[in-house]
Order: C-alpha cells, then structure tokens, then sequence
C-alpha cells in the first residue's frame, strides 16, 4: 500500500475525514462515527482488483453498479452511505480525486492483496470452533470479515495441518510475547486443534489434562483473541522470513477486544512487532490504554530514550531481539485521529492534555470521562472537609 493520504467527504456518518498516514496510526471516537467505514475504504482503494477478484472467484456479481457493489462490499443495505446529489460523496487519495465509479469497474488492476484488515468482528471467523469458508457468510456480512475469516481457514488447511499445538508456538513468536500471552491471555492453557468425530476444532487444555474446553467455554477475551492471533501468524511467517511480501498495511480494529489491561499491553507488544517488521499499522480502538501506550512512545521519541526505557514501560525482558524492537520503534512516527459525533475528523496526534482543544485534551473522548470523575470526587471530598462549602 503507497497510500500516503486518504480523504473521505459526505460518507456516512463522516462529513470529512482527512488523514495522513503514519507508521502507526490511531483512530478514536464514539461508536457510528465512521471508524471502520474509513478503514473499508483504505483496503478497497488500496486493493480494487483484488477485493473484485476475490468476489468474482465466490460468484458475487455487482452489474459494475457502484450502489450494488457498496452493498456487496460493505454488507448489504450499506450502499446508503454514499450521497448524490448537489453535495455528493467525494474520495480523494494522495491529494488526486478519484472517480468512485471506478471501484466497481473490473479494470486491469492488481489481483495481490497489500493490505491485510482483521476486523472486529473477527469472532465471527469461528463456527464451533473451526474458521469459516468464504461462503458460509450471508450477504449483510462485511468482505473484510469474509475475507479474514477465509485466510484463517486457509491457514490451518496449509500450515498448520501437521501439528496439533497452535500455542505455545516458538517459531510463530518471540519467547516474551509468548511467555506474556500464556500469562495474561491463556492462563497456563495451551490452544490445539483437536478432533471431534470427523471434525476438526480449535480447543484449550491444560498441558496435564485429558479434556478439552470447546470454543464456545472460553472466555470472551480468548474467543476474541484467538482469531487475532491467527491473523498474526499469517504476518509473521516461520524462519527468518520477516514478513509476508505481499502485504506492507495491517488495519486492526479495536485489537483490545474483551481483554485486560495487562493482555492489551501484550497485544500493543505485538503491534511494534509488526512495526519492527516494516508493516505499516492502522488501528481504531476505545482503549485508553491504547493511547497511553502511544503517549510514552511520543514522549520518549521527544525526550531521546533508550529502548530499555520503552522495554521497561512493558515490563520485558531486555534481550537482545526485544532491544532491536525496541529501538526500531523509537524511529517510528505514530498519529492519531478523533472522529466526532459532527462528522469531522480531528489530528489529535500530539495528545497534549493541556491543548485548549477538548477533544484532544481528553484524547478523543478516551480520558474525558476520568477526568470528570475526579473532578466529581475532588468538589466531594472538598465538602466534607470544609463544611460551609457551597452545598
């Protein structure tokens, strides 16, 4: 993906959206605010013939109609989003307008996909357990779901259709992040493929233990987790490949999905993985520990830290592979974006609480709410301890 900038104009929810991309880049705001519309279109312009092919391949027909294709792609009943009219929906990538009709027109284009999207509602990519094809998926689901879910299935048929043991697995990741997810995410159970009859299924168990726990009694953290994890092991490939050529962008959506602060810190370790790699990475979230984590980072790039500093920040083990994530990381520039409730969209990249900005003093919304409360309990505690204070 060469996409440097991206504009979105009477979409939806957003009236304008113009983001510029960094090596990492943040999108926060309420729900229906037009996160994940934004981020559907950075694959399908990044990857038309593509996300076209792959439709053709499952016999998806659009009639080259932009409306029927909107409907197909985004799920159905979404074509919606886009306006005729005296102000009509507008796209505009790297600064040149691009003619929207274009998108549902077979064109000769590349059929390579250079953006690899894991969407949120990547629960869905598991049925009893096992991925599902493609063309299990009803017209109102999203290509990106189709899509994901169609890779992770794909993934076991080829790559793991030998093994049984999907983690721990040492030439999949890095020992810390390992040694951190058995902690924080899978509590001492290992993730296997198991047989139920003639099916195959994914399940957890305890290294000394002779049952299984099917998909459906894991914990709502590691049934969000695990489809990501999935998606992780496509982009980091086994050996000293170090990553996957075809894709250079990986958009996650809300990567903090039913988890603990301490396994969001995990998943955010493994977003610099992918960093360190040179993918360039696209997340929304409703995580403040999301931008917390990008807070430091910004603070430390300004303050010229050492990777031990950002490697402390994470309580991890300064060994030689984490050091070199660490300092590459430190030469990355992250950016962040606030989606409002107007339409607009807001660079609140330098998350300054002291901006006389509120939406990027209360970063988007994440912190305002914290901020509100102490507020609240300070005017309280304040009362008690001066009688006579306004009542």
């Amino acid at each position: 993906m060469n996409i440097k900038t991206l504009k979105l104009e009477r979409i939806g929810q957003i009236q304008q959206a113009d983001v510029t991309f960094g090596d990492l880049t943040v999108l926060v705001g309420p729900q229906a605010t037009g996160k994940s519309i934004f981020l559907q279109f950075l694959k399908l312009v990044a990857d038309t013939g593509y996300v076209h092919d792959e439709l053709r391949k499952h016999g998806i027909d659009w009639q080259r109609s932009l409306l029927s294709f909107l409907d197909v792609y985004f799920g159905e009943g979404m074509q919606g989003i886009w306006h005729n009219g005296d102000s009509p929906s507008a796209i505009t990538v790297d600064e040149k307008p691009l003619d929207a009709k274009e998108l549902a027109r077979p064109l000769n284009r590349s059929k390579k996909s250079t953006v690899f999207y894991i969407p949120a509602q990547r629960v869905l990519s598991l049925a009893n357990g096992w991925p599902r094809p493609f063309q299990s998926f009803a017209s109102e689901d999203p290509f990106c779901v189709r899509e994901f879910s169609e890779t992770f299935r794909l993934l076991m048929d080829r790559e793991f259709t030998r093994t049984d043991n999907l983690f721990p697995k040492t030439n999949r990741l890095k020992q810390a992040y390992g040694d951190l997810l058995a902690k924080h995410v899978f509590g001492g159970f290992q993730l296997q493929v198991d047989r139920h009859g003639k099916q195959k299924r994914l399940v957890l168990r305890q290294q000394q233990a002779n049952s299984s726990i099917p998909f459906m009694a894991w914990s709502a953290g590691q049934r969000e987790f695990v489809p990501l994890l999935m998606g992780l092991y496509w982009l980091l490939p086994a050996a000293k490949t170090k990553r996957r050529d075809d894709f250079d962008c990986v958009i996650i959506e809300e990567p903090e999905m039913g988890l603990h602060p301490k396994a969001i810190s995990v998943v955010l370790l493994l977003v610099m993985e992918l960093l360190w790699r040179d993918y360039k990475v696209c997340l929304s979230t409703h995580s403040p520990h999301v931008l917390e984590v990008v807070w430091a980072l910004r603070k430390m790039q300004e303050c010229k830290a050492k990777p031990r500093d950002l490697l402390d920040l994470f309580n991890v083990a300064k060994t030689k592979p984490m050091t070199e994530v660490a300092s590459a990381i430190l030469q990355r520039e992250a950016r962040v974006y606030y989606f409002d409730r107007d339409g607009q969209t807001r660079d609140i990249s330098g998350l300054d609480p002291a901006s006389k900005h509120g939406w990027e003093a209360g970063w988007g919304g994440l912190t305002e709410f914290s901020g509100h409360i102490n507020d609240v309990v300070a005017k309280v505690v304040n009362r008690r301890q001066l009688p006579g204070l306004e009542q």
